[in-house]
């Protein structure tokens, strides 16, 4: 990943240009940036009276974890519901869009998996002890 520019030329570029020296295409090429870099500089500059760079990337806040309550205990009732029939109930219902990887991500931090009711069935008729249901709480690996 190329390393960002320094301040101090991002500055110098927009000082050249609204000071009326230059146009964003010759300072651009006079201090040795990309002519889009200039313009979307000064185009900062115009609108907001920013010269700094905005930040890139962050953290999204989850739009389950304020679900969490209604989710659980919407697979305690209906623990053999599918990840989209729960996803078109939290939008109906709670006006929530959130897809299928994102509820699986949900499930996972909250321990919770879904067992397929055929693996199931078939460990039950090979013996291999009494099939959990559809979901189970998953103890944590360290």
């Amino acid at each position: 990943m190329p390393k960002a520019y320094s301040q101090d030329l991002r500055e110098r570029v927009i000082k050249a240009v609204t000071e009326g020296e230059m146009s964003r295409r010759s300072a651009a090429e006079r201090f040795g940036v990309s002519a889009s870099s200039a313009v979307k500089w000064l185009q900062g500059y115009e609108q907001e009276k920013r010269s700094h760079p905005r930040g890139t990337g962050g953290h999204r806040p989850s739009k389950t974890k304020p679900e969490r309550e209604w989710l659980l205990a919407v697979i305690a009732s209906e623990p053999d519901i599918t990840l989209t029939a729960l996803s078109d109930r939290l939008l109906a219902e709670r006006g929530v869009k959130a897809d299928t990887s994102m509820l699986s991500r949900f499930f996972q931090s909250e321990n919770i998996s879904f067992k397929k009711k055929r693996a199931a069935q078939r460990a039950r008729q090979e013996g291999r002890g009494s099939a959990p249901g559809a979901m189970e709480k998953v103890p944590k690996q360290a």
